[in-house]
């Protein structure tokens, strides 16, 4: 089950994600997601844990305080929505 963190604090590491969701099961992965440019966190991330477990650390966590913030913690729909498509212009043929 793939879980979305919201509301994270911005010294929050992938270490302390994995911490945090322990004590629910087994965290296959934690990722804290970063701005390319600067590096810095965005303030949220990924928790990715069985099915069951991952439920357990959904209930027991949302709206709990994680690092002086009251985090937000659902399953993810999706890690990132697909950009639409820019719809195609056409060239205006050169008047005479």
């Amino acid at each position: 089950m793939n879980i979305f963190v919201s509301s994270l604090s911005f010294r929050a590491r992938r270490e302390d994600l994995e911490k945090l969701f322990a004590p629910f099961g087994e965290v296959s992965s934690a990722r804290i997601i970063t701005d390319k440019t600067t590096h810095r966190s965005k303030g949220y991330g990924f928790v990715e844990m069985n099915e069951e477990d991952g439920k357990k650390a959904i209930e027991a966590l949302n709206g709990s305080e994680h690092m002086g913030r009251t985090i937000n913690v659902a399953v993810a729909t999706s890690e990132r929505a697909p950009r639409p498509e820019a719809p195609a212009t056409e060239k205006a043929a050169p008047a005479e």
